[in-house]
């Protein structure tokens, strides 16, 4: 009998596969399945546009935050270069803030804090005199600084130099110099209510003539000479050289006022009250002699010119100058003519003795000085004998009439 074949089990070893579970064939395998999944291609970028977007819309929510938290905190301020007409005045001595606070009551500015800002911007700030300024109403706070700044914002500077008088005077060759009254006037101009204001030359010698002395601020030691002179020449040499503030708007008589208090506090600083007094005569007499000493000699020589006037009113001589003779003429030359020097009147010193009834020109602080310390010396007489206006002066008439055939061959006469 055929014995049955025997049936062999697999054994661990060779069941299924040449590979042994657990080998080392099976180690990538193993590894693939403990690998976690790879991302998604693109996902990282998504993330970094979110963040970016994030950010830049949180800057936008801060900055607007910002520009809103300033612009509730900002100084209030106009817009543009404003609107209408407007005169402001600058204290002497007015700080910055003085400046702002005063554009700020006056409706220029809306406020004193946006001119400050506006002005830190500009240190010519620092340079505005006091004085008169047109402005306008509402205007920003940048365009209020620029036209402080702007010399055609300035208005009411009046200058008034030695020699020159009251009035208009005419030259031989046509030109007109203006006199006190019509400069005066033309400092008075400004915009006022959209139209050019100014008082009038008129209006100046109508206050003049019109007001009493004393109202007007004539000082005491001149009312007495005033009051009995022409009442269209009563301010003659009263209002000295120099620079003045008229404020626009005002009338005549307050114009007039200002500067007549402005004036006499410079004449009496000039000591003309004791120093008249020292020489035993009137302080509006050396007012007078000065306003001669002014129009008659260059600076160098107006010590002597003022010596040859009071040796001539000692002697009881008469003065004879050309430039009392020319005051009232409405053409004036250098040379007077013999038809002018013979006729008669109060500012004829050819025919009248002793001095005029007033100055007849705006004496500056040199001639003011000449008068009240005169060169000591025995003149009578001077002429111009040099082109640059230098005199000679003279004790005699031979030696005066030499002085005078000399200026002739100098081409000074």
């Amino acid at each position: 009998m055929r014995a049955a074949p025997v049936r062999h089990e697999p054994t661990a070893a060779s069941a299924g596969s040449d590979s042994v579970p657990g080998s080392d064939d099976d180690a990538p395998r193993a590894r693939r399945r403990a690998a976690p999944a790879r991302r998604s291609p693109g996902r990282g970028q998504r993330r970094g546009v979110l963040l970016l977007a994030v950010a830049v819309l949180l800057a936008g929510v801060l900055g607007g935050a910002y520009y809103l938290f300033r612009s509730l905190t900002a100084a209030p301020d106009f817009e543009g270069a404003g609107e209408g007409d407007v005169v402001v005045q600058v204290a002497d001595g007015d700080s910055t803030a003085a400046i702002g606070r005063t554009l700020e009551s006056s409706g220029v500015v809306a406020s004193v804090a946006a001119f400050l800002e506006a002005a830190r911007q500009d240190d010519r700030i620092l340079g505005v005199q006091p004085g008169s300024y047109q402005m306008r109403a509402r205007m920003s706070a940048a365009a209020a600084v620029e036209r402080l700044l702007d010399p055609e914002a300035r208005v009411g500077q009046l200058e008034i130099r030695g020699g020159v008088q009251l009035d208009d005077t005419s030259a031989p060759d046509g030109t007109v110099a203006p006199g006190v009254l019509s400069l005066v006037s033309r400092a008075s101009c400004a915009r006022l209510d959209g139209a050019e204001s100014c008082v009038s030359v008129d209006e100046l010698r109508a206050a003049m003539a019109e007001t009493d002395p004393a109202e007007l601020g004539v000082p005491s030691w001149a009312l007495d000479a005033v009051a009995a002179a022409d009442p269209v020449r009563r301010l003659e040499g009263l209002l000295v050289p120099g620079v003045y503030e008229v404020e626009p708007g005002r009338s005549a008589v307050e114009v007039l006022q200002a500067l007549l208090a402005t004036s006499t506090a410079q004449l009496e600083a000039s000591g003309i009250v004791s120093g008249a007094a020292a020489m035993g005569s009137s302080p509006y007499e050396v007012l007078v002699i000065s306003s001669l000493v002014e129009k008659e000699g260059i600076t160098p020589d107006m010590p002597k010119v003022a010596r040859v006037v009071y040796n001539r009113l000692g002697a009881g001589q008469r003065l004879e100058l050309d430039s009392t003779v020319n005051y009232p003429l409405d053409l004036q030359a250098l040379r007077t003519t013999a038809e002018d020097r013979a006729a008669p009147g109060p500012y004829n010193s050819y025919a009248t003795a002793g001095l005029p009834p007033t100055p007849i020109a705006a004496p500056g602080r040199e001639a003011i000085a000449a008068a009240l310390a005169p060169e000591p010396g025995p003149w009578f007489f001077f002429v111009r004998c040099q082109t640059d206006g230098t005199s000679c002066f003279a004790e005699t008439f031979a030696e005066h009439t030499a002085n005078v055939a000399l200026a002739r061959e100098n081409g000074a006469f």
